[in-house]
């Protein structure tokens, strides 16, 4: 029996995970939207990849309300209640932390695919100075 960190479905997992909470960030830095848009747009990014389920999409968002990144209002349209989420300040700043962050790794990631080695002799490495 295969252990779980030699399945592919596992690294894909976790990598999707991890992502789609940077595109949620990023769908909401562009504009505010509903849960369902999110889910979509991300899926239109991402090409279906990172997409979150409607269970992953919304504990996502409660957490990014209690760490004050998002804020949540509710609007009527066509006689039906609609969340709209929007990212706060925090959450910009949040969104441009992830922003570097993950550019810096996919770069990283990308080089140590390529040569087969990581970047600098080790992974995230920083100048200093």
């Amino acid at each position: 029996m295969e252990h779980k960190y030699g399945s592919e479905e596992y690294w894909a997992g976790l990598i999707k995970m991890s992502l789609s909470r940077f595109f949620i960030l990023h769908v909401l830095h562009r504009q505010p939207v509903h849960g369902y848009e999110i889910t979509k747009q991300v899926g239109a990014i991402t090409h279906g990849c990172c997409a979150p389920t409607e269970g992953s999409l919304y504990p996502v968002l409660k957490e990014f309300t209690e760490a004050g990144l998002v804020e949540m209002t509710t609007e009527l349209v066509s006689g039906r209640e609609r969340k709209v989420y929007t990212l706060t300040p925090a959450g910009e700043r949040a969104y441009r932390v992830a922003s570097r962050a993950w550019g810096e790794v996919a770069e990283y990631i990308l080089q140590a695919i390529k040569s087969g080695n990581p970047p600098n002799g080790g992974f995230l490495m920083k100048e200093d100075g």
